[in-house]
């Protein structure tokens, strides 16, 4: 999943490489994925990409005071086009949400490019809208303070409100936005923090140590990943990762082996050595089949 990192660096190289451009037309593919009818896609054809920016996880394009906006959810991503096929894609067929087609801005002879909207599997999340306030957008009026905005003094505040364990408090839009599975499972490995530590009852330095693990992580990931062109950002996320997606692999601290906790529908990876003393969590789905 795209997280703050890689969204701020989608940011960055549409403001590079579509501001200023033309919308010749939007495409939709995946007609359920368009969250918005007012006003209508069609709206924003003949008018100029102004810019572009980021909300949490949500990425938005800004056109002549309209705003697509875009939450590339779980398995959703931007591919950009030096030049796009003028025939529409079908309906239903292949990966495509929705297609954006930019003509150069001088609408000179110069190539119509513009990128895809995809996203693969069958759970299909990724949402498109079309607003003229991105507060119109209910996720980004739901979100809590950014990730990089807050303060060390609101953080702990935050921290102390909330009874959970702190990598669903973390990755919560609601409370802190921009957090994902992967980042959080590298903060708190940088923070030598369990997963399942109850957020209300982290210690002062604790909460200081995680708040500084929070900043270096994720600015050293947007360090990373602004400049890169959206083809390689998830490569570059993938070979900054300590513990995400590492399960079975020495651990770049410690040296010990990098274990899993698996859910439902996803898993978090840690280390035993540098954040629960040694001691291995219990998987969620084991602990189900013994019941």
């Amino acid at each position: 999943m795209p997280e703050l990192p890689e969204v701020e660096a989608l940011a960055a190289f549409l403001r590079d490489n579509a501001a200023g451009r033309v919308v010749v037309r939007a495409d939709v593919a995946a007609f359920s994925a368009v969250k918005t009818f007012d006003p209508p896609l069609n709206a924003i054809n003949g008018l100029t990409v102004t810019g572009a920016g980021r909300y949490g996880k949500f990425l938005d394009l800004e056109i002549d005071g309209l705003h697509l906006v875009t939450h590339l959810s779980r398995a959703g991503w931007l591919h950009w086009r030096e030049s796009l096929p003028p025939i529409p894609p079908k309906p239903g067929r292949g990966p495509i949400a929705l297609r954006l087609h930019l003509a150069p801005a001088d609408l000179g002879d110069g190539p119509a490019g513009g990128f895809d909207l995809t996203e693969a599997g069958t759970q299909k999340r990724l949402a498109v809208y079309l607003v003229r306030d991105p507060l119109e957008v209910p996720g980004i009026a739901r979100l809590g303070p950014d990730a990089l905005a807050v303060s060390l003094e609101d953080f702990a505040v935050l921290l102390k409100g909330e009874r959970a364990q702190i990598k669903g408090v973390l990755t919560s839009q609601s409370i802190l936005a921009g957090i994902g599975n992967a980042y959080s499972d590298e903060i708190l490995h940088a923070a030598k923090l369990s997963p399942f530590a109850i957020a209300a009852r982290l210690s002062e330095d604790q909460t200081s140590s995680l708040y500084d693990a929070m900043r270096s992580v994720l600015t050293t990931a947007v360090e990373r990943s602004v400049g890169q062109k959206a083809a390689t950002l998830k490569s570059e996320k993938r070979s900054g990762l300590a513990v995400h997606a590492r399960t079975g692999l020495p651990c770049p601290v410690c040296g010990d082996t990098v274990r899993e906790v698996s859910f439902a529908d996803k898993s978090l990876q840690y280390c035993p050595t540098c954040q629960t003393g040694g001691k291995s969590l219990a998987d969620r789905r084991l602990s189900r089949l013994v019941k």
